[in-house]
């Protein structure tokens, strides 16, 4: 019996999993996904939050700020992307500057450093290329962009390496009680463990539902984005808000720690949880509200449209604690933004609540931090010391972002290992560029049969049923 079983490995699942990996304890990450950070941690706005939106005295309001503040740290010691760059929310007519000043206040009250009330002749200073309608902003220089996908693998990458399993493609479909815990039924096969953390995104009332009494509701939100090509990467150089409103923060422009331009969301309930298509309708919305803030944004640029589902909750918090029908259960629910910000917070938060009832001990031998090599990154003299190592690097294999084979291998014989083509993308960006994998992904997809040993046509583009080579066609080789 493990001491802790985690259900999901989004970023809350994975940095559960990284927090608790620093101690004497046996636990398992049941993932329903063949890959992780597959959910909503991978469709996102990317945004490190400063912590001015939530109302003081939530759990948003304390643990956005206090997870903005170990973002850094934790980042540079996992190597991971992040950047502060700063976000401003602008003011378009009086009542919007009324909202600033509501902002600042509670940014105040919830321990945002930095935060100050711009002119609109000071915002645009910053930001030329704004509307000339703006009036003002909230200026906030803790914020700050990331890549979600790769601070949840390098997480996952540690923990793995300190002993926790992981086990991917394990959706959970029974949970029960019995003598010192539970036995939580997946399509892997019966885990059984002391504790149970519930950290599966839109699906996290359905888990609970499993086994303890209705005690919360999701409200799956649909957000649809557009990534510009890097040609449109410096339109602006911090975050771009709109003043939030009651279906959130409303439509942002920014720049992506991989030098894209990110705009979107909208935000519309939907009744599947899953159903990531997007639509004429809101992309159409997106597109109107951003040039509402830059009107110079070139959408004739965009290479990508993605859509992504948050974990909504009617108390406008997120909901963190023990069942209170089921003890043992401990509920990490309606992570919607800021999430993402507060992620190595709530994680704290879990692995206090285990702390207080299983009193491990912390290892010895905890292997932290981690270090990748990213080839385009490197000075003439590193390449030539990489590629003398191991002459795969020496070989692009996708020329939009310069990355090697040698990159995709050693991603290929990590902790986490990758086995579709966009799990190879999330890891080492390749196909990221503005081809869109057009030209590198048949490489990859041979890269990854040649290390996995598998056949061409087991290897998939992402999820189960992408397939992309089905059957042998004229000519004996070709398929």
């Amino acid at each position: 019996m493990y001491n802790v079983l985690i259900i999901g490995c989004g970023v809350i699942g994975a940095a559960c999993a990284y927090e608790l990996s620093k101690y004497d304890l046996s636990v398992c990450v049941l993932e329903k996904s063949n890959d992780v950070a597959n959910g909503t941690t991978k469709a996102n706005s990317a945004v490190v939050h400063a912590g001015y939106d939530p109302h003081p005295g939530t759990n948003m309001a304390r643990l956005n700020v206090e997870g903005n503040r170990l973002m850094g740290e934790l980042c540079e010691k996992l190597d991971v992307p992040f950047k502060r760059i700063g976000s401003h929310v602008l003011a378009f007519s009086e009542t919007d500057l009324k909202t600033l000043e509501v902002l600042y206040d509670r940014g105040v009250k919830n321990g945002v450093p930095g935060l100050k009330l711009l002119t609109a002749e000071e915002v645009r200073t910053m930001e030329p290329n704004l509307a000339d309608t703006v009036l003002g902003s909230l200026w906030a220089p803790s914020a700050g962009v990331i890549s979600p996908w790769e601070l949840t693998l390098a997480m996952a990458e540690v923990a793995v390496r300190n002993g926790v399993k992981l086990v991917l493609e394990a959706p959970v479909t029974a949970i029960e009680k019995k003598d010192g815990g539970f036995a939580v039924t997946t399509d892997k096969g019966v885990f059984e463990g002391r504790f149970v953390l519930n950290a599966a995104g839109v699906h996290c009332a359905d888990v609970a539902e499993l086994i303890a009494e209705k005690e919360f509701t999701i409200q799956p939100n649909r957000g649809e984005y557009f990534l510009l090509d890097k040609s449109e990467g410096t339109r602006v150089h911090s975050t771009i808000f709109q003043c939030p409103n009651e279906k959130g923060k409303g439509v942002l422009v920014s720049p992506t720690v991989h030098g894209n331009l990110i705009v979107g969301p909208d935000a519309v309930n939907v009744s599947d949880p899953d159903n990531t298509k997007n639509t004429a309708e809101g992309l159409e919305f997106v597109r109107t509200m951003a040039v509402k803030s830059v009107p110079s944004l070139s959408f004739r640029d965009n290479i990508r449209n993605f859509t992504g589902i948050r974990a909504n909750h009617s108390s406008d918090d997120f909901l963190i604690g023990e069942s209170k029908t089921v003890p043992g259960l401990f509920n990490l629910a309606g992570i919607k933004s800021p999430g993402l910000s507060s992620a190595p917070a709530i994680a704290l938060e879990a692995v206090a609540y285990l702390k207080d009832n299983l009193n491990p001990k912390e290892k010895a031998d905890f292997r932290d931090g981690r270090k990748v090599i990213r080839f385009k990154q490197l000075s003439s003299e590193e390449r030539n010391a990489v590629i003398a190592k191991d002459p795969r690097y020496g070989r692009v294999i996708c020329r939009c972002e310069t990355v090697t084979e040698g990159e995709i291998v050693a991603a290929i014989h990590s902790p986490v290992p990758p086995t579709t083509i966009n799990g190879v993308k999330r890891r080492v960006g390749a196909g990221m560029g503005r081809c869109q994998g057009g030209f590198c992904g048949p490489r990859v997809q041979e890269i990854l049969a040649r290390e996995l040993g598998v056949p061409m046509d087991r290897i998939l583009m992402d999820g189960p049923g992408t397939y992309i080579l089905t059957e042998q066609t004229k000519g004996g080789g070709a398929k």
